[in-house]
């Protein structure tokens, strides 16, 4: 057998580069109408400040985490990671056993994200977002 190893390096890019969320506010509007899991995390002034929303396919075992959001303001704070152990929580009531999301090439504290949290990268899709940005796939077991 052969044995493929994929390794992620950063590399510091010649200018700063604006990442555009790959989905509108329309888009999540419609996707939380759908009647998915939405968790929310407020601040101690109730200012919103990120969420996370996430489906549950139980013919898989799997929470697909959708959209993890931290306002820029809040990030590197714990919020990201108070969310996701929300969603992880809710996920094992719901007998699940994977988590799994995606994330584009370019959203490099997802990715860093990811791994700290023990999540492994298993696939990827050169045209996933309808920008044409390629999405990195992570999955961790609960």
């Amino acid at each position: 057998g052969r044995r493929t190893d994929i390794r992620f390096d950063a590399v510091r890019l010649p200018r700063p580069m604006q990442v555009t969320y790959p989905r509108s506010p329309d888009e999540l509007l419609a996707h939380w109408e759908e009647g998915n899991c939405f968790l929310v995390v407020h601040n101690k002034r109730g200012d919103i400040v990120g969420f996370l929303d996430a489906q549950f396919e139980p013919w898989q075992t799997l929470l697909w985490v959708s959209n993890l959001v931290i306002d820029k303001d809040y990030r590197r704070q714990g919020y990201g990671s108070v969310l996701l152990e929300a969603g992880k929580q809710w996920a094992i009531e719901q007998s699940l056993t994977r988590i799994m999301f995606e994330a584009q090439t370019k959203n490099h504290p997802l990715i860093s994200f990811a791994q700290k949290h023990g999540f492994k990268f298993c696939g990827y899709n050169e045209r996933y977002y309808a920008n044409g940005d390629i999405a990195l796939f992570f999955a961790k077991s609960i």
